[in-house]
Order: C-alpha cells, then structure tokens, then sequence
C-alpha cells in the first residue's frame, strides 16, 4: 500500500513539473505580444493610415485630371488643324501617339509621386530599374528601331494607305495597305501580304505621288512604210484618249521610230496618266496599236531580239 502511495506522488510530481515546463514559455511570448501591443501609438497610426491614404486620393484624382487635360489640349490642337489637308491615316496616328507619349509621361510621375508618398525608396528602385532597363535595352534594340523609323516615316508621310511603292533594297513592291510604328504591310501584285519590319525599309520609291509615265514600243518593220505606220498608231492613240480620258494628263505622243539593236525597230509612243493606271493603260495602248497595224496589213516582227 505504502509503495502505490509512493507511486502515486511521483506521478504527481512528475504531471506537475512537465506543465510548468510548457506553461512557462507559453506566458512568456503572451507576455511579449502584450507588450508590443500595448507599446503601438494607435492615435499615430491610425493618423499615418488616414494621411496616406488621403494622400492617394489625391494625387490619383490630380493626375486624373491631367490625363484628361491632356487629352482634350491634343484633340483640341488637332481641330484646330483639320482644315488643312492632310492624310486621314496620318493624323490619327500622331494623334493616338501624342496621346500615349503624354500618358506614359503622366503614368511615370504618377507612380513616381505615389511611391515617394508611401515612403518607398524611389532612388533606389530607380537605380535597379536602370541596370534592368538598359539589359532590356539592349535586348530590344531591334524593336526601338522599329518605332523610330515608323514614327519618322508617318511624321514626313514617306507614303500612305494605297500608294503603290517599291523598297529596293529589299526588292519588293506593291500596294501598301497598313502603316504602323512597328510594320509596313505590303500587298504584291499577286496578292501576297508582306509584314516588313520598320527597320528594314531604308530606301522607297513612291510611284503614286505624281502622274506616271506609259512608253509603248510596238515592233515594226520600216520597209512597209513608216508615214502609214505611224497613221495607225495616231488612231489607236486617240481611241484610248477618247476612251480614258479622265486618267491620262498628257495625251499619247509619237517619240519617233527606235533601233532596238540587231536591225529591230520600234515605234515609241509616250504619254502621262493618273498613278495607278499606267499598267492597264500601256496594256490598252499596246493591245490598240497593234490592233490598227494588223488592220491595215502591217507585220508584227514576232521574232526574238538578241542583246
């Protein structure tokens, strides 16, 4: 009896030792927390927090309102030019540029300005952004070109949507049907798109700012008399003008008969046309030529010329 009595205040002790072991680290970290709690200024908190945020409000409202007087300044200015007469295309685009660069602009001192009222350490942030943005940088050099070129070729309207255009050092040509600050999109005669980088087009040839020179040279052989070629040739000019009046600027003139080398001789035929329609019309011009010297007996020398 006496030994289970013994037992039993061992096991006591024991229970009693191991609680006091766990309670007491437990009391003690309570202990701290209420004594961090109890340590804050809660009046200067709750201050801090409300000025903060205040001061939020209202540099976002401020900034608001510049981006919107922005805005309107741009689209004012625009108005005031639309009287002049300019490219469509053009004038939107500067305009949507002109309104990202003065948004862009805005939306880094907007966070600049509300990084530094938080108390956030813009300097050094800017410090890495430096060391990032020039590894970006020089990741992004083609892109930067790019942007460049495109924003110099709309500024001085280099060509526009429709112009029908040749890039010679890429050798391609045809229609352009979209101009942006990073890609030309180019449709060949066959109906090929062509998406050019900016960067790529250093040299252009506009072939639809001015009227456009047709030459037609139809073979013939002088021997069958050159007085009545040429009559028939004045015929078949004069039908074009009289059927494409409203496209051709100079009317067709006879330059003269041509050595074509290896005794082959031509006709030579010159007039001026509405760009864009030079194609069609020398096909119509040569198709008529031809046409009246057959009708009037004439040979079409169909034998190759060597060179």
């Amino acid at each position: 009896m006496s030994l289970i009595i013994g037992a039993q205040k061992i096991l006591a002790s024991t229970a009693s030792s191991t609680s006091s072991e766990i309670t007491e680290p437990t009391t003690e970290q309570l202990n701290a927390f209420q004594r961090w709690w109890s340590s804050i200024n809660w009046t200067e908190l709750t201050g801090t927090v409300i000025s903060k945020i205040l001061a939020v409000l209202a540099l976002t409202i401020l900034f608001a309102i510049l981006i919107r007087l922005a805005d309107y300044f741009i689209d004012r200015g625009f108005r005031m030019n639309k009287k002049k007469k300019q490219n469509e295309i053009r004038v939107k685009t500067i305009k949507t540029l002109s309104k990202n660069v003065a948004r862009y602009t805005l939306g880094f001192f907007y966070i600049y300005s509300l990084l530094s009222s938080l108390g956030v350490p813009v300097g050094s942030l800017l410090a890495g952004a430096g060391i990032a943005g020039l590894a970006i940088g020089l990741g992004a050099q083609g892109f930067m070109n790019d942007v460049i070129n495109g924003f110099f070729i709309i500024i001085e309207q280099q060509f526009n949507v429709g112009d029908y255009i040749l890039l010679t050092d890429i050798a391609l040509d045809g229609t352009v049907i979209s101009v942006g600050l990073r890609t030309l999109q180019l449709q060949s005669f066959d109906g090929t798109v062509h998406f050019i980088p900016n960067r790529n087009i250093t040299t252009i040839s506009n072939m639809s700012r001015f009227d456009m020179r047709v030459l037609v040279e139809v073979r013939v052989k002088p021997s069958e008399g050159i007085e009545g070629i040429q009559q028939a040739i004045e015929r078949a000019n004069q039908q074009i003008v009289d059927e494409y009046s409203e496209y051709i600027q100079t009317p067709p003139a006879i330059f003269g008969v041509v050595d074509l080398g290896n005794s082959n001789f031509a006709v030579r035929t010159i007039m001026y046309v509405t760009n864009g329609q030079q194609y069609q019309l020398h096909e119509e011009l040569l198709s008529a030529s031809i046409q009246e010297l057959t009708k009037d007996g004439y040979t079409i020398p169909s034998t190759p010329i060597n060179i």
